[in-house]
């Protein structure tokens, strides 16, 4: 039989489960709270034999897979009616975001996008049954990382349900199942336990295994050592799995030091790769244990981290049967081991034909390395090298875990939805990706936003040999800080050894032109796609352009800012060590102001709900690299103008009848730094 449509309106009554579990319940308050946007009124209720619009469990039997769900239709004295079926919690919320994106008209980021679904008065939806794909990956989510704009976002701490719901939503509406809500948030914030009522599956962070309290958090005063302290870690352990046994959690099982590094760090008895793996296999197996005493059939995961590959690689660890290994990429998108430092080995991150199963993969969206990574802009890496570093990964055999540090989300929103399109069922469209995402976002004016788009990334630096050696927005600021630190102290007369990663070991002033050179291109690139992005945002539709500004323009402004600064520092470093005060002064001044524009960005970002969202910047932190600057300036001031801050401005600026004349008790008013710099800059024509 050929079925007609079904035609929503404001009158369409639906029939909800009788069985509500919490997931589910929230899952149709945002259902409702769509409909209501929509139609502009609540969403009306009734028995299965009135309603259009059916949700339910499968019934038992039915052969759904876990977290599926399918939509029928059918005729009912004269009227289709659609009828959703979930086969679980997960299945039911999969399905009611399913609808609310293909009926509403609800993207999975409209929240982060400011994207509000339009008014309607009547939808008319096709009737074609659907049936869920299997996802590629069985547990697919988030590591929500380094969210410091999130924590800064309230004023409230740890921040409350309004900071994470939209979080939560938005990697369900992606299909996501799991997540780590957060990093090193106090047990008091609702995090965790609202992520498990919005149905997500719960991991945690591979300094916490299991969840557990860090040992230096509860027993400070006490050596944190598992040889000599066995069973207070153990309580800790027991008593993690114990609060979290009811809730659906991914078990991390692991051993590191107190915070996110080597527990040798803080023993170092522990002086051999021998001594250091078989304490790691001891206590993994000893959490191993614990939880399959306490929870059935436990889903278990480690991660192969820094340290912890090097000595799974050499046969050091031992992990327990059934526990999945977490490969992990470089920062940069690419599975090799990470730079530690100076030091990149860039060993291989995948599995071996002989390593045994499961795996998965830690993949990062967004990095803080304090380096040259990206936190406030996109990750600056080809699409082409993610969609096959992944392919690769997956045919490896590491597709039972993909967990992807998302940072603060709204920065990273396309590469977010990228990777979610390969842990889903869909193909990864690496030709057409830019295109697809404008077309959905900057429907008004798609080929100039994925211009734009596509430039964040070909524009961005390549500091290193390799193709993921690209920088972000730290590049510009922790490097600038280093410099100005090492000229202020004097370290001038070697290479800054913090800085060997970008530079090789050459001489300081050699390191001084190596990050000019990198960045007086750049500027320049940067300053035209920023014009290039301001133009595009003037032809869009204005609701559009909001997000286009605030998402690509935006980001054009950080590194044009940025590159300009540390060029501007660099160029008053050269000016400086060549004894030429003035020019080095006005020369800081510039990158000073280069700089203060980034802060000028963000504060253009801030509109609306968006309010105070920059506002604890800590890890790319611009005002640090502001008080560098400023500090650099007053030092640079000192040589010459010293000590009465008027000799400049009486040698340069003063009209020579006025030297002549000179009296002192009519002209001591120093002029500010900000004054004099700008009226040089003037007077040197610089």
């Amino acid at each position: 039989m050929t079925l007609g449509h079904l035609f929503l309106t404001a009158e369409t009554v639906f029939s909800l489960p009788m069985r509500q579990t919490t997931p589910v319940k929230k899952a149709l308050s945002v259902f409702a709270r769509d409909f209501a946007k929509v139609f502009g009124v609540e969403i009306r209720t009734g028995d299965s034999q009135e309603a259009a619009v059916i949700i339910d469990f499968a019934p038992a039997g039915q052969a759904l897979r876990p977290e599926s769900f399918e939509i029928t239709f059918e005729e009912r004295s004269g009227r289709t009616t659609l009828t959703l079926r979930g086969a679980d919690d997960l299945g039911v919320i999969y399905g009611l975001y399913h609808l609310s994106g293909h009926m509403f008209g609800v993207d999975p980021f409209w929240f982060w996008a400011d994207r509000e679904p339009r008014r309607q008065h009547e939808i008319v939806v096709p009737a074609i049954d659907f049936v869920s794909p299997q996802p590629r990956v069985r547990f697919r989510g988030w590591f929500v990382n380094d969210e410091v704009c999130l924590i800064g976002w309230t004023d409230i701490y740890p921040p409350p349900a309004e900071v994470w719901e939209p979080v939560f939503e938005t990697l369900l509406r992606l299909g996501g199942n799991l997540v780590i809500p957060g990093t090193d948030l106090p047990r008091t914030g609702i995090h965790w336990q609202l992520a498990s009522e919005m149905g997500l599956y719960i991991t945690h962070h591979h300094a916490e295994p299991l969840g557990s309290e860090m040992f230096f958090r509860v027993h400070p005063n006490l050596d944190a050592s598992y040889d000599r302290n066995p069973e207070l870690f153990e309580e800790l352990w027991r008593e993690a799995i114990l609060r979290q046994k009811s809730d659906n959690v991914v078990w991390s099982l692991g051993f590191r030091g107190q915070g996110d590094c080597p527990f040798w760090e803080q023993d170092p008895s522990y002086d051999t790769s021998e001594k250091r793996g078989e304490l790691i296999s001891r206590a993994i197996q000893r959490q191993y244990d614990l939880l399959h005493e306490l929870v059935e059939n436990p889903a278990c995961i480690t991660y192969l981290y820094g340290e912890i590959t090097e000595l799974y690689r050499e046969g050091h660890i031992r992990f327990p049967p059934n526990v999945t290994k977490i490969w992990s990429d470089n920062g940069y998108g690419r599975m090799v081991s990470r730079r530690q430092g100076n030091h990149s080995l860039r060993v291989p991150s995948l599995p071996l034909s002989s390593d045994e199963g499961p795996h998965g993969l830690y993949y990062h969206a967004t990095f803080h390395d304090l380096q040259a990574s990206n936190h406030l802009v996109m990750l600056p890496v080809a699409t082409n090298l993610l969609s096959e570093e992944l392919k690769t990964a997956f045919d490896a055999g590491a597709d039972e875990v993909l967990l992807v540090n998302c940072g603060n989300v709204r920065p990273h929103i396309y590469t977010l939805d990228l990777i979610a399109k390969m842990w889903g069922s869909e193909d990864f469209p690496e030709h057409g990706a830019f295109d697809g995402f404008t077309k959905r976002y900057f429907s008004s004016s798609p080929v100039g936003a994925a211009e734009c788009l596509r430039r964040l990334i070909s524009d961005a630096i390549q500091y290193g040999p390799y193709e993921d050696d690209m920088a972000g927005d730290e590049f510009y600021h922790h490097p600038a800080r280093s410099l100005v630190g090492h000229l202020m102290r004097g370290e001038t007369n070697t290479c800054a050894s913090d800085l060997i990663w970008a530079t090789g070991e050459v001489t300081f002033d050699k390191q001084v032109h190596w990050f000019a050179d990198k960045c007086a291109s750049a500027s320049n690139r940067f300053a035209d796609l920023t014009d290039a992005s301001s133009v595009v945002a003037n032809t869009m539709d204005p609701t559009e352009a909001v997000f286009f500004r605030d998402l690509v323009h935006f980001q054009a402004r950080l590194h044009h800012s940025g590159a300009s600064g540390l060029l501007l520092l660099c160029d008053s470093i050269v000016a400086f060590r060549e004894k030429r005060y003035p020019e080095a002064f006005v020369r800081a001044s510039q990158s000073l102001w280069a700089y203060r524009e980034s802060l000028e960005a963000m504060a253009d970002a801030e509109h609306g709900r968006w309010k105070n969202f920059f506002r604890a910047d800590w890890l790319t932190n611009v005002k640090s690299t502001l008080y560098s600057l400023e500090a650099l300036r007053r030092h640079i001031r000192m040589f010459g103008d010293n000590p009465d801050y008027f000799l400049w401005h009486k040698e340069y600026l003063m009209p020579e009848s006025e030297k002549k004349i000179y009296l002192e008790n009519t002209h001591r008013n120093p002029p500010s730094d900000d004054d004099l710099a700008k009226r040089l800059l003037v007077r040197f024509g610089m």
